[in-house]
């Protein structure tokens, strides 16, 4: 197995996900994070048309169907540029069909001379364990869940309910390159889902349709701290929210729409 999620191809666009890729739901199933760190990516590389540095301030991916564990395309393209700000949209294809469609707002980034009672001080998170957390059940030690490495601070994935972890990725998102900051971030916000679970995978589906990421500054760093929990409503929907953390303090929030239903329906 390579030490990544994705081998290029030699071409730009094209990727294969390799088995670190690999999410809960199936074998052959990629978990959202990676191809969600890979449309992130593609929107970096997107030239801004904003004066000067431009930041992300809202990630969201819509996902259309199960992405396989196989080779993908992934393109973007400026939307709807500006001088102070700009929507960027991606598209992340599977076998000639779209699988995962983003749009990400970034804004300009510059001092505009905030009075200091409109300014928030840092509250850091937690601090990270010194030692990496143990898993007892193999299913948590498969595909993405072992290319990360989790610190839980309360919670965990072996148990139903709200988690807090520090974590960060074992291998690069694309071989021979450097994650960025914005990488890391949307490869673990989806997993907020997984991590506050309320019910038994055995008996449930409770799939995310969508990710959304907002973020009120540029996180920093190998480490994302994550606070997730879940509600469930009766009807078969459902929400999961985190919030993001760097080791300097909050740095924005997530969701995922839930669509929840038993296994054997």
């Amino acid at each position: 197995m390579s030490d990544a999620f994705y081998l290029p191809t030699g071409d730009p666009d094209r990727f294969v996900a390799t088995p670190h890729t690999q999410g809960p739901w199936g074998a052959d199933l990629q978990h959202a994070g990676p191809p969600s760190a890979l449309l992130a990516r593609a929107v970096e590389q997107v030239a801004t048309s904003v004066d000067g540095p431009a930041q992300v301030t809202r990630l969201t991916v819509e996902i259309l169907g199960a992405v396989p564990v196989a080779e993908v395309t992934v393109r973007a393209a400026l939307a709807r540029p500006g001088r102070s700000v700009e929507l960027v949209e991606a598209e992340l294809s599977a076998a000639g069909r779209p699988v995962l469609r983003a749009r990400v707002w970034r804004i300009r980034r510059t001092p505009v001379g905030l009075p200091a009672e409109a300014v928030a001080a840092p509250v850091p998170p937690p601090p990270r364990p010194a030692a990496s957390s143990e898993f007892t059940e193999p299913r948590w030690q498969t595909g993405y869940l072992r290319a990360i490495e989790w610190r839980f601070v309360e919670g965990h994935f072996e148990r139903p309910g709200p988690a807090s972890v520090w974590a960060r990725q074992r291998v690069p998102l694309v071989a021979g390159e450097e994650p960025s900051p914005l990488q890391r971030t949307a490869l673990l916000a989806d997993s907020g889902n997984g991590l506050s679970r309320l019910l038994e995978m055995a008996d449930w589906w409770f799939i995310n349709t969508e990710l959304t990421v907002h973020l009120h500054r540029q996180p920093a760093g190998d480490w994302i701290f994550v606070r997730a929990a879940t509600t469930l409503d009766e009807q078969g929907s459902g929400l999961a929210e985190t919030v993001l953390f760097d080791a300097a303090g909050r740095v924005g929030r997530g969701a995922q729409a839930l669509m929840v239903g038993r296994r054997n329906d």
